[in-house]
């Protein structure tokens, strides 16, 4: 029983195009009856962070408040948890993969879980596995939950990125006004202040510059590495050809297309805190409205809007947890 620390060397994340490692700390939990019941396999779920999160920063303490790896350990699931590392040099990769930052989609979905599978008694079957995250972790775990059904057979979104018209195109007016007001309207003079030595997030625009450009990195790159951005610089306005390809990521509309597979899970969680700063309730509801529309029995979709915010969530992740571990038991 406990955690597991180790290394995974990706194959995808070799030689990515920002240089980032290709070899990522990888933490696994195993429960109580792991070591007790040795000829027993059990469900794995994988659970990933935010925008800038990275595996250890799981383990970080906080004053008056339990870390998710301590919450685990007391409250206890009937299945594996994976802790997978995605940070980059963007500050995250979406979890996608892209030209322009790696191949981030291929190394979850396939070096992540094979090694999974190959070091721990998994069930190494999609009844039997799931994805969980938060904000664009919990984006991550919608598109991977859809678009790989052979792989992962329940999901858990907490506030994850989705409604992107209503929720990801609101920071392109303040993304156009920072770079016209500090840095002569280029993403590069950002970038060079930003790791020029200065404290990280010591101005007031930094983590919005950093979001759309990173999340311009995932969604409109170009084969050679070349990234488009959805608006205008000089005006804030949307570029309508590439935010089209931000849209085709758009848990939303992939739903829509991806019925099918919606209708194969054996369980969906889908919850946001009613007062989310980037509208993320917005695009829970509106997801949970596509999931509906996918003809997804409402007797294995959880849904809730529950009094908080963007931060200070944590406290719902065991409880998506338990849902994900009791739908994956079955």
């Amino acid at each position: 029983m406990g955690w597991h620390e180790l290394e995974i060397e990706s194959r995808a994340l070799g030689r990515n195009a920002l240089g980032d490692p290709a070899t990522r700390p990888l933490f696994v939990w195993t429960p109580p009856a792991y070591d007790t019941e040795a000829d027993r396999r059990f469900p794995s779920i994988y659970l990933l962070q935010g925008f800038t999160g990275q595996a250890r920063a799981w383990f970080n303490v906080s004053p008056f408040a339990k870390t998710l790896p301590a919450v685990v350990d007391e409250v206890g699931v009937e299945a594996l948890l994976v802790l997978v590392d995605a940070f980059t040099a963007l500050g995250g990769s979406q979890f996608v993969d892209s030209p322009a930052i790696g191949a981030y989609g291929t190394y979850l979905c396939e070096d992540v879980v094979r090694f999974v599978d190959e070091h721990f008694r998994t069930l190494p079957e999609a009844a039997h596995r799931g994805i969980q995250g938060k904000s664009s972790g919990g984006f991550g775990a919608m598109v991977w939950g859809i678009l790989r059904p052979d792989l992962f057979g329940a999901f858990a979104t907490h506030a994850g990125d989705a409604l992107f018209e209503v929720t990801l195109a609101l920071e392109f007016p303040a993304a156009a006004q920072a770079l016209r007001n500090e840095y002569d309207g280029e993403f590069h003079a950002f970038w060079a202040d930003f790791r020029s030595g200065r404290p990280a997030f010591g101005r007031p625009t930094d983590h919005v510059l950093l979001s759309v450009y990173a999340c311009a990195a995932a969604y409109s790159s170009n084969p050679d590495g070349s990234i488009d951005l959805p608006f205008r610089i000089d005006t804030g306005e949307l570029v309508p050809e590439v935010f089209e390809r931000w849209l085709a990521w758009d848990p939303v509309r992939l739903a829509a297309a991806h019925a099918e597979a919606l209708r194969a899970a054996r369980g969906i969680w889908i919850d946001a805190g009613r007062n989310d700063e980037y509208f993320a309730d917005l695009g829970a509801t509106a997801f949970r409205q596509a999931v509906d529309a996918a003809g997804v029995s409402g007797e294995i979709v959880h849904f809730e809007l529950f009094e908080g915010t963007h931060r200070n969530t944590s406290w719902r992740y065991p409880l998506s947890l338990a849902y994900l571990a009791e739908r994956l038991a079955r």
